[in-house]
């Protein structure tokens, strides 16, 4: 049983511009002039946070002409999802059987 998750997933997702970005490629695939409508940012930094979500793995590219699209990998939040469900699992467990450690 899994007792804790991806924290450098984690940390990529957690800065709410790249949260946005997740969000809107879970919907569509995208291209940067379209992220840049959608969630207002400059082209500098929003490139700067697709770069880290393509680093990451949670995103993948797709060239297009003088274009790249950007789609969402659904494997990835999937295994980030069923590491969360096996924390809570775990956290489930531990409550119904009262498991505590004694004080010294």
């Amino acid at each position: 049983m899994l007792t804790s998750v991806d924290t450098d997933l984690i940390r990529v997702l957690a800065d709410p511009l790249r949260l946005q970005i997740v969000t809107l490629l879970a919907k569509e695939t995208l291209c940067t002039t379209h992220l840049i409508e959608e969630t207002g940012a400059k082209q500098t930094n929003l490139s700067n946070h697709l770069k880290v979500l393509r680093e990451a793995g949670v995103v993948e590219t797709e060239p297009c002409g003088r274009f790249t699209y950007y789609r969402l990998r659904p494997d990835v939040i999937a295994s980030l999802a069923g590491q969360f469900a096996d924390l809570a699992e775990t956290a489930r467990a531990t409550v119904e059987n009262s498991v505590k450690r004694s004080c010294p």
